[in-house]
């Protein structure tokens, strides 16, 4: 009954989606009081029945339950806890059912917590987070559902995707769906505040928060999974510009230009439109990922579904409100007020131009994503890979690096460029230097991309730091310390794509055990190869000795490995990480002279990289505790001044 209990529980949220939204219209448009009261206990209900079903399939994985489809499908009696636990929403339909479980439990959250908007625009907001819901309800219930019995029962499960089968699996997903959900709210504030014409400080105040907690969870969990695939599938790359990678940065860009026009917003008064705009953009992106990765227009670790009937529903949701909203906009934007004005030399047009040059790269990666799939519907097979990303998308990163050293130094409203040019003149100098510095170090032989990222790195790191000085460090608020530190993780970030980029060196051979290889001042040396057994795979196991000036620094363990529910191979590579990068292990196939295929790469500072990222999202959550602490000051003081 496990499993009936759970769709019971859906569609009676279902139902409750369906009354929200009639009384929210009720309380807003005929002013019904009777109504409003109801919306708020409605909100709670729906999150705690979506949050009982997520529960309730977990529990049947756990259980192995193989009456049910979906466990059947997507799990095996003898596979590992953790895997049974996090394969929940390791498919299609769970995936969707955590997807539905978080935005109702946002939308709960929404009508518990939130005391920023007005009473009126709270009910639209309500109500439009609701109408969301309904549409995903609808696809869950109709086309994924991810209760539906099996009979007669199975008498085992198929098995996870091994390239599933890690501990990534348990929080890359759900970073990233708390995301996606996050930015729906943002879009539901937007909606709302369009309906009540309240378009203002007061509105951007109140998203703030739900963005920034979106964009702090989407920047880990695009840093993780971006770890996870370095590791997992033994390619030695960190980022491959794969559709379905895309399909997360572009929510990321959109949020990050969201978060800087909500903060303009409620500081400043300034950027109404644009804010509502990019608010209907962030979310639209998460609608175009859940449409990539759900259509079975892609062939991907990460796409699940491979029904088209599927796809066609997540775009006719995607046009529906996408569309609305922007004809919402349309019709009113004209009692969207221009807000506060501001000079071309200021903080505020540097956010602008950051926002642009995002919204530039974010329309690139759209177009370099979209494209392949568009000429294969018209029978023309074509690759966008990472030589269009790079040679295109680099350029404006600089440029938005650039920015990103300017717009801190800026002072609000107006700025006076030469007492400007003072205080970038130290970030300017040291970007000379590194620059410099990198192509004496590499005689020449470093490509103008890299060199210009070590630059950039440099500046942006001195600039970040730079409006704490003469500061007092102790009365320094929160949040301007959480800037400092999302900005030096760009800095850290940058300067390990340069890195890397720049200064991987890679050995590919065939070695018997005995073979030693020398990479970056270290020999590495094959002892030999047995086989391993664990908990539900076979391997192949290699034992490979690294030393350093004949003293041993390390003894790494890459396997070949080889999953028979459902039969897949699959290389564990290794990593033995120092201070300055990773020494990064692969083993292949065996071949018939009885030698083994083995992949060296020796990566300098490619730790950087997940160590900015890092940094990016605790500066994010520095912001956040910073932000909250003072609105719940500032409305303590109202309250005692009422």
């Amino acid at each position: 009954m496990i499993a009936e209990a759970g769709l019971a529980a859906l569609w009676l949220a279902a139902m409750l989606a369906g009354a929200q939204l009639l009384f929210a219209w009720m309380a807003v448009a005929r002013e019904n009081t009777d109504a409003e009261r109801l919306i708020r206990p409605i909100a709670v209900a729906q999150g705690v029945l979506t949050g009982l079903a997520m529960a309730l399939l977990i529990l049947l994985f756990l259980r192995s339950d193989m009456s049910v489809y979906l466990v059947a499908a997507n799990s095996h009696s003898l596979k590992p806890f953790i895997y049974k636990f996090a394969g929940a929403w390791g498919n299609h339909e769970g995936s969707m059912l955590l997807w539905v479980a978080v935005m109702s439990v946002a939308g709960a959250a929404v009508a518990l917590f939130e005391r920023g908007l007005d009473k009126k625009t709270h009910i639209a907001t309500l109500g439009a987070q609701a109408a969301i819901s309904l549409g995903f309800y609808a696809f869950l219930l109709l086309a994924s559902n991810p209760f539906a019995r099996l009979n007669p029962p199975a008498a085992d499960g198929q098995g996870l995707n091994p390239l599933l089968q890690d501990p990534g699996l348990a929080f890359h997903p759900p970073t990233l769906y708390l995301g996606y959900v996050g930015l729906s709210v943002a879009f539901s504030f937007a909606v709302g505040a369009l309906l009540t014409r309240q378009v203002n400080a007061r509105f951007a105040r109140a998203v703030r928060p739900w963005v920034l907690a979106a964009w702090i969870l989407l920047t880990f969990g695009i840093t993780a999974g971006s770890y996870w695939a370095y590791y997992e599938l033994g390619w030695g790359g960190w980022w491959f510009w794969d559709p379905v990678e895309n399909a997360s940065l572009m929510p990321w860009l959109a949020a990050t230009a969201l978060l800087h026009s909500a903060s303009v917003l409620a500081t400043r008064d300034a950027l109404r439109a644009w804010t509502v705009m990019l608010s209907v953009i962030a979310f639209a992106m998460s609608m175009v990922g859940t449409f990539l990765v759900r259509s079975g227009i892609l062939t991907s670790v990460h796409a699940f579904a491979v029904d088209p009937t599927r796809g066609s529903f997540i775009l006719a949701l995607l046009g529906l409100y996408i569309g609305g909203a922007l004809a919402l906009f349309a019709l009113r934007v004209h009692t969207v007020n221009e807000g506060a004005r501001f000079d071309p030399v200021s903080r505020e047009a540097s956010l602008v131009v950051n926002n642009l040059l995002l919204c530039v790269i974010l329309g690139l990666v759209l177009i370099g994503t979209l494209y392949p799939l568009l000429t294969e519907m018209m029978g023309v097979r074509v690759s966008v890979g990472p030589p269009y990303f790079n040679a295109i998308i680099g350029p404006i990163a600089l440029a938005l690096m650039a920015v990103l050293v300017v717009g801190p130094l800026l002072r609000w409203r107006r700025d006076d460029p030469r007492a400007l040019l003072r205080r970038v003149a130290p970030a300017i100098g040291l970007a000379a230097l590194a620059l410099a510095a990198v192509l004496m170090l590499s005689a020449g032989r470093i490509g103008w991309l890299p060199a210009l990222g070590f630059a950039a790195a440099a500046a942006v790191a001195l600039a970040s730091v730079a409006p704490l000085w003469k500061r007092n460090l102790l009365r320094t608020p929160l949040f301007t310390y959480g800037m400092v530190v999302a900005h030096l993780g760009c800095a850290v970030s940058m300067a390990g794509m340069a890195a890397e980029s720049a200064f991987s060196q890679e050995k590919l051979a065939a070695a018997r055990p005995g073979d030693r290889f020398d990479i970056a001042g270290m020999t590495v040396t094959l002892d030999n190869v047995m086989p391993f057994a664990g908990p539900n795979w076979t391997a192949m196991q290699a034992s490979m000795t690294v030393s350093r000036d004949g003293r041993v620094i390390g003894v790494a363990h890459p396997q070949a490995r080889f999953f028979s529910d459902p039969p897949t191979p699959t290389t564990e590579s290794v990593q033995l990480t120092r201070w300055n990068g990773q020494l990064y292990l692969v083993l292949g196939e065996a071949l018939e002279d009885g030698r083994w295929q083995l992949r060296i790469w020796w990566k300098p500072f490619v730790t950087f990289i997940w160590l900015g990222g890092g940094m990016i999202a605790l500066g994010g959550a520095l912001a956040l505790v910073g932000r909250v602490r003072r609105e719940r000051r500032h409305g303590a003081g109202r309250a005692v001044t009422a």
